[in-house]
Formats: C-alpha cells, structure tokens, sequence
C-alpha cells in the first residue's frame, strides 16, 4: 500500500501531467493526518524529556496546539481528544495553570467519550482526579481515579491503573482509611513490579512510606505526573 508521502507525489503528478487535479484534496488531507500525528508523537516525546529535566520546552504546546487544529479540521474526535487532553495535561504539569487545564482535560474526555476512546478517557480522568486531589475536592478525586482505573483495567493498561492507585493511596490515607491505603499499597507496588513499571514501583514505595508516618499530613498532593 502506498505511504501518504508517496501517494502526494503521485497526485501531483497527476495533476502536473493529465491536468487532473481531482486526487489533491484528498493527498492534502492524507498529509494533514500525518502531520497532526507527527506533532502529537513529537510533544510525547518532549513531555517524556520534561518528566526527567523539569525544564520546559516551548515547542511542547506549540506541537500539541498544532495538531489539535489538524485534528479538528479533518473532524478526527478520537486525534482531537487526545491532542486537547496534552494541552490541557501541559498546562496542569508543565505549567501549573488549573484554570486552564480543567477545561481542556473536561473537553478531552467529552470528545474521547463521544468516539469511544477508552483509553484517552482513562488520562482525561486521571488528571481531573489529581486536578481535584491538589484543590483538596477528596471525594470527587477518589470518583475520578477510580472511574480510571476502571477503564485502565479493560483496555489492560495495568501499568496505568497502579499509577492512578498511587494518587488512591494518598486520598484514602487523607480521609482516614489506612487500611485501604495499604491495600491499594500492596496492590500497586505488585502491579506496577510485574509491568516492569519502576518509575510507578518508586511512586508506590514512597505512597507507603508517607501513610506509615507518624504525624504525616496526608492531604499534601505529590507528583503523579506519569501517565
């Protein structure tokens, strides 16, 4: 099958040549999904570099930005929805900005509802949940988290669903329920270990030591930014 690139070539030439300019629209579009995708892969890949340097990278939203235009002109809801849920993710991780994350996390999750995109649901929950968590909203981070890990689980994205139970783990030991604290302790830490998640597996051991504590003020938000 031919590549969008080399397909464009060919319309081209075809319009060059028989003067048939019939088949452009379509290469353009073609190209335009390619190009929304490129840009979503590439401010991926400066989100991951950020994760480890926390230096912002001015390009990341731009990329995100540009591919939800893409996106939303070619009427792609499942691209859109994930591209919306990285701006909005820029903005609460990167940036600090609830105000401006909330909205766009709340737009992502309707769209990717609206094309039965479980898995971008699932992120679009997650960061409304640490949004609610960090605003001290307990019982509607809780609701949040878990409707996640719900979906985490169906797509078994498991790596996914010990993250979300870090941020659990915090909410159940600020409400007062150790014990399902330390469940969802043991529960995580052996999920994300048989994932090889050891960027989760840290998160994990962390979460138990501050609930073991003494005198721990359970209600401070950490740093659940991996997926």
């Amino acid at each position: 099958m031919e590549g969008p690139i080399e397909k464009a070539k060919l319309s081209y030439e075809h319009a060059v040549f028989v003067g048939d300019v019939g088949e452009l629209a379509a290469a353009e579009r073609e190209l335009d999904k390619v190009e929304a995708d490129l840009a979503l892969a590439r401010g991926r890949i400066l989100r991951a570099r950020f994760l480890e340097d926390r230096r912002e990278d001015p390009r990341e939203l731009a990329l995100f930005e540009r591919a939800t235009r893409l996106y939303r002109t070619l009427g792609d809801a499942a691209g859109e929805a994930d591209s919306v849920f990285w701006e909005g993710c820029f903005h609460q991780v990167v940036r600090s900005d609830p105000d401006r994350a909330i909205p766009l996390l709340e737009q992502s999750y309707d769209l990717a509802t609206a094309a039965g995109d479980r898995y971008t649901q699932s992120e679009a929950l997650r960061h409304l949940g640490i949004a609610d968590h960090a605003a001290g909203r307990l019982d509607a981070a809780r609701e949040h988290l878990e409707a996640s890990v719900r979906l985490r689980r169906e797509i078994g994205l498991l790596a996914g669903v010990a993250a979300d139970q870090v941020g659990l783990i915090y909410i159940a030991a600020a409400q007062g329920r150790r014990d399902d604290a330390v469940v969802l302790a043991a529960e995580a830490y052996a999920t994300a270990e048989a994932c090889g998640a050891r960027r989760i597996m840290r998160q994990v051991a962390e979460a138990r030591t501050q609930i073991m504590a003494p005198d721990t003020d359970h209600d401070e938000t950490h740093d659940q930014s991996a997926p």
